[in-house]
């Protein structure tokens, strides 16, 4: 795994997050992927995958809030 270069967005507690309880965000790694800190909604949403998605058994879905990835946009990589 690379290693955590930034955050895209803002931090949680500029989006509303009081707790630690709450608080999805999205960092890119040095290698350019990214890691996301969300909640895991594997068990509730992995049989509703379209039948052309696939996940490893490695592999989570995670759930982060609209507003972190309106937030996070403007940080996003043009390709």
């Amino acid at each position: 795994m690379g290693q955590i270069t930034r955050r895209l967005g803002v931090p949680p507690c500029e989006r509303g997050s009081t707790s630690s309880a709450t608080c999805p965000d999205i960092f890119e790694l040095a290698d350019g992927n990214f890691a996301i800190i969300g909640t895991d909604a594997t068990d509730s949403l992995d049989a509703q995958l379209p039948a052309d998605a696939a996940r490893a058994n490695y592999e989570r879905i995670v759930v982060i809030t609209r507003e972190t990835l309106i937030k996070a946009k403007s940080d996003i990589p043009d390709v």
